[in-house]
């Protein structure tokens, strides 16, 4: 299905190139969270979704934990946000990524990885109801 394919917090020019439909960061930043669940929605329709998150996707201040950290990438916010936008998509598997608690002394990578999958779980139970 790539053409219900999404790849949202990219900070570089290689997925595009690839021919991924790609919400870049600099894009989140001028247009916010709800433009970006938007775009996804828009995107997926009414297709079953598998979301896939690498946790990389958040800046190192918020997830300093991962094998790959890149600066200038998404909050904590902003992520939640995009998922509590997501409310009533198909979601039917999910997944987090890149998640290394060895490199984060504090833990707030976990913290925010569960975080995540929390509301993964709800956009699972909000729309079974």
């Amino acid at each position: 299905m790539e053409d219900a394919s999404m790849h949202v917090g990219i900070r570089g020019p290689l997925d595009q190139e690839l021919g991924f439909k790609t919400i870049h960061c600099d894009e989140l930043e001028k247009h916010g969270p709800d433009h970006v669940a938007r775009r996804i929605r828009d995107r997926i329709g009414d297709h079953p979704l598998y979301l896939s998150i690498d946790i990389d996707v958040l800046d190192p201040a918020h997830a300093p934990g991962t094998g790959t950290p890149e600066i200038a990438g998404l909050t904590t916010r902003e992520l939640l946000n995009i998922l509590r936008g997501l409310a009533g998509v198909n979601l039917v598997a999910a997944d987090i990524v890149e998640v290394s608690p060895a490199y984060d002394h504090a833990e707030i990578t976990s913290l925010a990885a569960a975080t995540i999958a929390y509301e993964m779980i709800n956009l699972v139970v909000c729309r079974s109801r």
